[in-house]
């Protein structure tokens, strides 16, 4: 069975969509690199674990980096709960935040 990548919901569409077209652009390569390789074969510097259940695909382009934090579900999905563009040397605890209370809300 093969992973696929998807969205939780339009808040999440909406922030990628924000998203500077180059930081876009990374982030559907990191998508196919896990849906044709397998999550299992995708690591650094593509993608990093965060804390418990977090992980982010990590995009850098012209205007700075940004981030895409996912979980796993059953199915072998990769949610994307929250993404953003990355201010800071650490991701801010704030937007891990996010991301657990959106991932709890989550359909397994």
């Amino acid at each position: 069975m093969q992973w696929t990548v998807e969205t939780l919901n339009d808040v999440v569409d909406a922030e990628l969509a924000a998203l500077p077209e180059d930081m876009r652009a990374r982030f559907d390569y990191i998508a196919e690199l896990i849906e044709s390789f397998g999550l299992e074969k995708v690591r650094e510097p593509h993608v990093k674990h965060l804390q418990g259940p977090l992980w982010e695909m990590r995009m850098k382009g012209r205007d700075g980096i940004s981030r895409a934090i996912y979980v796993t579900a059953t199915g072998r999905r990769v949610v994307v709960v929250r993404a953003f563009v990355k201010k800071t040397q650490a991701t801010p605890r704030k937007e891990i935040e996010i991301a657990l209370k959106r991932a709890k809300e989550m359909k397994p």
